[in-house]
């Protein structure tokens, strides 16, 4: 089923992406219409799985994690499940990407410092289907927010 948004889905998300806190009143006053009415269009929106979760973005950097890495992975068979699996390798990633091209999957992932950074990478080549890691560590972070929203709605229908 395809489930189309008018502009007011789309101004209610974009309110929503700044600030998952904003009341409905607040929302409601924003955009001139009412309580009831920013109430339905974010069930609906939920219902429909266009609004999956609401959840705190996390400023990494105030709790150590300051370095970032991006780590690319070729692995022979099977998948990149365990990633996801176990505990010693969730707790630093931010997101784990199966992909085509010179790797099989690309991981970025944050640590408190390269000894952490190490580990991690010694504990992925003892998995049995993790042939070679490449990392490469950020430098400088120019534009990071994995939870953003998509401002520019024009045109595009949600499945």
């Amino acid at each position: 089923m395809i489930l189309s948004m008018d502009d007011l889905d789309k101004n209610i998300l974009e309110l929503l992406s700044d600030d998952g806190r904003k009341s409905y009143r607040k929302i409601s006053r924003e955009l001139g219409v009412s309580v009831g009415t920013v109430h339905n269009r974010v069930d609906k929106l939920t219902k429909s799985g266009i609004i999956d979760k609401f959840v705190p973005v996390i400023d990494h950097e105030k709790l150590g994690y300051t370095l970032t890495a991006i780590i690319g992975l070729e692995i022979k068979g099977g998948t990149v499940a365990f990633l996801t699996d176990k505990k010693e390798f969730k707790d630093n990633l931010l997101a784990v990407y199966d992909v085509t091209g010179q790797f099989d999957c690309i991981i970025i992932a944050k640590f408190k410092n390269t000894f952490e950074l190490n580990k991690f990478i010694k504990l992925l080549l003892n998995e049995e289907n993790v042939i070679k890691t490449y990392t490469q560590t950020v430098l400088n972070i120019v534009k990071e927010e994995l939870n953003t929203s998509m401002i520019n709605f024009e045109g595009l229908l949600f499945y």
